[in-house]
């Protein structure tokens, strides 16, 4: 059974300290509002079921999440272990267990680093290297288990890029 997984990158945020506390520029309210659009006209055209959304507790994946959540009609979770710099191995660690407690397709709202090596490391195996994301972008993986090496990458979309 095919699972589908959305990866995002928060849109484009301003600098400050500290940095869980840095919130999106006005061009980062853009780029998420236009993925929720994006995200949710091929949720339409391909008839996919809508994804829960879990984001990083940091305020910029937060105000991500909840653009994307309403355009989706959704509520907004909260999943402290992908902030910026968190290990990639306790995330696939939960994607395994999260599939088995309660399958279908999810969203996590999270930042670089950690969206690029989970992206690759679900791909690729646990020596890929990370793949680069814009801000606002969205992987879309699926697989029958999100443990590394078992997705295959279906395209990743960016704000301005279609």
């Amino acid at each position: 059974m095919h699972e589908t997984l959305w990866i995002m990158r928060h849109g484009q945020a301003a600098p400050g300290r500290p940095d869980a506390e840095r919130s999106l520029t006005d061009e980062g309210k853009c780029e998420a509002s236009d993925m929720a659009d994006w995200l949710a006209q091929r949720l339409a055209d391909e008839r996919l079921p809508t994804p829960r959304v879990l984001a990083s507790p940091y305020r910029r994946a937060q105000q991500t999440a909840a653009l994307m959540a309403e355009r989706l009609d959704v509520p907004v979770g909260t999943l402290p272990i992908i902030t910026p710099d968190d290990p990639v191995g306790p995330v696939l660690d939960w994607l395994i267990d999260a599939q088995e407690q309660s399958p279908g397709p999810l969203l996590l709202v999270s930042h670089m680093p950690l969206v690029g090596l989970l992206t690759t490391q679900l791909t690729d195996g646990p020596r890929a290297l990370g793949l680069g994301f814009p801000t606002g972008a969205i992987a879309r993986l699926e697989s029958d288990v999100f443990a590394a090496g078992c997705a295959r990458l279906i395209g990743l979309e960016a704000p301005g890029y279609r």
